[in-house]
């Protein structure tokens, strides 16, 4: 069975901004999943934030970082339009304040940090 350890010393500040970016969206997605508790949409709100903590987790303990980051990409990047199309969102509404519009740049941020660390894994192994 393999073992697994804790691999801070690898991690940059660029993981930790990304490590936080994660948090706040998987705390943002655990709120809302207990808000909406009766609905699927609220199953599927928990079920995103315990998978962004669960990528903390493999972060932390180093496991296929690359690979995670890979998957990272898409499993944030396809919750944008979904909030877009699940809230019928007008480009107008992108311009008021409000917890969703957080959370989704949050989340791009994190897209763009995941772009960034899957680049540099990749050009430190060529």
């Amino acid at each position: 069975m393999a073992q697994f350890e804790l691999d801070l010393d690898s991690l940059t500040g660029l993981h930790w901004f990304g490590v936080v970016c994660a948090a706040v969206t998987g705390v943002i997605h655990l709120w809302l999943g207990i808000e909406f508790i009766d609905s699927p949409m609220g199953w599927s709100f928990l079920a995103a934030g315990l998978g962004f903590f669960g990528a903390i987790v493999l972060l932390v303990l180093g496991v296929r970082r690359r690979l995670l980051y890979l998957v990272g990409i898409p499993y944030t990047g396809i919750q944008i339009p979904l909030w877009w199309v699940a809230n019928d969102i007008e480009v107008a509404d992108l311009f008021e304040p409000g917890i969703g519009v957080f959370d989704k740049l949050v989340q791009v941020l994190l897209i763009v940090t995941l772009v960034v660390l899957y680049r540099r894994e990749r050009d430190i192994r060529q």
